[in-house]
């Protein structure tokens, strides 16, 4: 089953943000598309829910250093 999720995330301040997140979930099994804007403070990501969940992603986006909003 796809979901998509729209993540206010803290921390981002250029495009290098951007690209760490984008790598660290691109990496999961199970996340299929992944848009962080550093502007928006925002990630969108679509992801299978049958391979990986919300937590992981949140937990990613943490570990690389970022502040995830509760969505």
């Amino acid at each position: 089953m796809t979901e998509s999720v729209s993540l206010t995330v803290t921390g981002m301040k250029c495009g290098g943000c951007e690209t760490n997140i984008t790598s660290k979930l691109e990496a999961i099994e199970g996340v299929l598309s992944v848009n962080a804007s550093s502007k928006n403070n925002e990630v969108n990501v679509e992801f299978d829910a049958e391979k990986t969940s919300l937590d992981v992603i949140t937990n990613a986006i943490a570990g690389a250093g970022f502040t995830v909003e509760a969505p």
